[in-house]
């Protein structure tokens, strides 16, 4: 059971939200142009996405379930020591000599190269996406410490503060590129920077629940008098799935994820290819369009929400997505940057609003449980968008956002069965 929730603030959640954010936005600009420098292509680059979303797969549900046992604080604290080790692998993969290891061409991946640089980038990506509970986890959290009431606005608080983090991260690439050390300084910066989200979690987030302070890492479950956490602490997949909406909640959490991958891997191969963009230019453009998220996240929301219930802003923010993603098509660099508000209306006003209905059917009880189980459906769509986007990007480049577009417009479509379960 979780503590008397008005005395926990969410501010230093905020904060180790934004710190994570900030580490991985900072290399995301650069990351296409990394892989290019190690003789990759556009499926290696979804490739690399993908180990990280398999790894995730397996290790999301086994860290949510653990942090309904042993507690929220101490898993968070495991996901950040990954992504730590995560970026010094990533480090030393710049210190290896541009080695083809193997290669081979494909009439549909085109040329494959793996170099060593590269393949230990791979390892990298894995080590980090092993320990990557810390969404489904920060997202129990919130719902430990925040009233039902308050769900929707501090979901939203939590998504502006990530974007935030997406604002300084593309601009201090773009900084930090600069410079004569290259690609290395922003790697060591992220790196820096998942080093001081550990020890704000340490030192400045306070445990969400009565029972983490019971147990020890390895104890097995035990029943104590007058909480349940034996069935909370390990239910089935079977189990979780019968529970109310809980399948329906998952098919979306898929379907939204599959959509914005194939989104991810395009954009980034689609303005270095196609448009011609420098890592500044990508920067600023993702710096724009996560600024706009926290306007929309913000104070848009907060206004919005006491008017329009969880379940209409999910189906009007996937409207609206499906208009960005099919403008991102356009070589104009104002539509695209049009484009970009409709992402940051779109997604700014429908997946806080989604994650709100999500832990509202996911309940006290099973929450970490079925966020774990959530957090692997976004990883096993993650695996199918990137890797297949990747592959119809080599053929179809740009076009490939029609596909996004297509997936998202089923996601508008199936967000009616919202309106069932929150009105």
């Amino acid at each position: 059971m979780p503590l008397k929730k008005q005395k926990i603030s969410i501010f230093p959640l905020l904060s180790v939200n934004f710190i994570g954010t900030l580490g991985f936005s900072i290399m995301l600009p650069f990351l296409v142009y990394l892989v290019r420098e190690f003789k990759g292509n556009a499926f290696l680059y979804g490739a690399l996405g993908a180990s990280y979303s398999l790894c995730q797969m397996i290790g999301a549900p086994i860290l949510g379930r653990m942090s309904d046992y042993y507690g929220r604080k101490r898993i968070l604290f495991i996901c950040e020591v990954g992504t730590f080790v995560s970026w010094v692998i990533f480090f030393i993969a710049l210190y290896f000599p541009i080695k083809t290891v193997f290669s081979f061409h494909s009439a549909v991946l085109g040329d494959l190269v793996f170099t060593l640089p590269l393949l230990v980038a791979f390892l990298a990506r894995s080590v980090d996406g092993i320990t990557a509970g810390d969404i489904s986890v920060a997202n129990a959290y919130l719902s430990d410490i925040s009233e039902e009431i308050d769900l929707k606005k501090n979901y939203g608080k939590m998504s502006a503060s990530a974007n935030i983090g997406f604002i300084v991260g593309p601009m201090l690439a773009g900084i930090l590129g600069a410079t004569a050390m290259g690609l290395k300084l922003p790697i060591i910066v992220t790196a820096l920077i998942t080093l001081a989200s550990l020890f704000l979690i340490v030192f400045g987030l306070p445990e969400s629940s009565k029972i983490a302070h019971k147990f020890k890492l390895g104890t097995p479950p035990v029943e104590i008098p007058g909480i349940e956490i034996t069935n909370a602490s390990k239910p089935g997949f079977q189990f979780l799935i019968r529970q109310p909406n809980v399948a329906i909640m998952l098919v979306l959490y898929f379907l939204i994820y599959l959509g914005f991958n194939f989104f991810y891997i395009s954009f980034p191969l689609f303005a270095s290819d196609g448009l011609k963009w420098n890592v500044t230019q990508l920067g600023v453009f993702f710096a724009f369009l996560s600024g706009l998220m926290v306007l929309v996240q913000g104070p848009f929301l907060s206004a919005i929400s006491k008017k329009v219930t969880d379940a209409w802003l999910t189906i009007v923010g996937g409207f609206l997505l499906t208009i960005n993603f099919v403008l991102m098509m356009s070589h104009n660099n104002i539509i695209l940057y049009i484009g970009a508000v409709f992402f940051a209306f779109g997604n700014g006003l429908m997946w806080p609003s989604f994650l709100s209905i999500l832990a509202k059917v996911a309940g006290q009880k099973y929450q970490g449980a079925i966020q774990g189980l959530a957090g692997s459906a976004g990883s096993i769509a993650s695996i199918f968008g990137l890797i297949i986007g990747g592959i119809l990007y080599n053929s179809y480049h740009e076009k490939t956002f029609l596909v996004a577009a297509a997936i998202i417009f089923g996601v508008f479509l199936y967000s009616f069965k919202l309106l069932k379960i929150h009105r």
